[in-house]
C-alpha cells in the first residue's frame, strides 16, 4: 500500500523511483557507491511503500544493490508499476 501520508502523487512517485535507479546505476562507474546506496534505497523503498509491497521492495532492492551486477534492475520503477498499474486491476 502506498504511504497514504505523504502528498506525493504517483507521479512523483514514479519520477522518485526513476531518479532512485538511475542512482543505482552510478556503481556502474563507481562500484563503492553500493555501501552506501544499499541500505539508503532499503529504507526509501520502506519510506515511500507502506506495508508488505514496502518491506518486499526493500529487501529486493537492498539485495539488487548489493549483489554486484544486478544494478541494472529497476526496482523502484517496477515496484511502482505493481501498485499504480498491475494491482488496480
Amino acid at each position: 500500500m502506498v504511504n497514504k501520508d505523504s502528498s506525493l502523487s504517483k507521479w512523483k512517485l514514479l519520477f522518485l523511483g526513476l531518479i532512485f535507479d538511475a542512482i543505482g546505476m552510478i556503481s556502474y562507474v563507481f562500484p563503492p557507491v553500493d555501501f552506501i546506496w544499499a541500505p539508503l534505497s532499503s529504507y526509501l523503498m520502506l519510506k515511500l511503500y507502506k506495508g508488505n509491497v514496502g518491506k518486499l521492495g526493500a529487501v529486493v532492492s537492498f539485495i539488487e544493490e548489493a549483489i554486484p551486477g544486478l544494478d541494472f534492475f529497476p526496482s523502484f520503477t517496477i515496484v511502482w508499476l505493481y501498485v499504480h498499474v498491475l494491482k488496480k486491476n
